[in-house]
């Protein structure tokens, strides 16, 4: 080991291959996608309400395929580089009926950076399914991918969205004014985070 290189480097380099999946929760599956889910991301990604806080509108079939087709294509190998992500489908097991999709992307290889986020169908809110898949993301990025740090960002406006990273103990570390335009408006951001040693401080801490 370099005089001054952290020993989770060195763990991070050697640890930097593609997850094994499925990732099992209580209640939830998480998997890469298949083409075969079109339809299912075609429920959630067509409607408004969903889509309302994300830079993007409503999707079409056709614009659904191509972001399936990227989704497929990025969560096969192993997000090694920065940008790369690990996109996956939320599914009940017992139906087989996909909810949410959730994503953990590489923003720093170097410096160890990851970045959240979900989006789920309404029919299923209120139910913790989105805490609960968003949890198992910040395992695989902490626990298998040896990330050193973690962030969520969102719309200000988007509430929901924050209890969601405030229940999974991330830090709400700023909110940025009028920052960028979202769908012909100017939009606040927040931004929420988490570091290494704090999730193993908050999983201990609830026993999780």
């Amino acid at each position: 080991m370099r005089p001054g290189r952290p020993a989770s480097r060195d763990r991070y380099d050697r640890v930097m291959a593609r997850p094994d999946f499925p990732l099992r929760t209580s209640r939830l599956t998480l998997r890469p996608y298949s083409s075969d889910d079109l339809d299912g991301v075609l429920d959630i990604q067509s409607r408004p309400e969903v889509m309302r806080y994300l830079r993007s509108g409503p999707r079409d079939r056709d614009e659904v395929r191509e972001w399936l087709h990227r989704r497929i294509e990025a969560t096969a190998t192993a997000p090694d580089s920065e940008g790369d992500s690990v996109s996956l489908a939320v599914v009940l097991p017992e139906t087989g009926a996909i909810i949410g999709n959730v994503v953990l992307f590489t923003r720093s290889r170097e410096h160890r950076q990851g970045e959240v986020g979900y989006v789920f169908h309404p029919d299923y809110g209120g139910h913790g399914y989105a805490t609960e898949a968003a949890e198992a993301m910040l395992r695989l990025g902490f626990e298998e991918l040896a990330l050193h740090r973690i962030t969520g960002r969102l719309d200000a406006r988007n509430a929901a969205s924050a209890r969601v990273l405030e229940r999974l103990g991330m830090r709400r570390e700023a909110r940025f004014l009028q920052n960028e335009i979202v769908k012909g408006e100017w939009a606040d951001e927040m931004v929420y985070a988490m570091l290494e040693d704090e999730w193993r401080a908050w999983h201990s801490a609830g026993d999780r």
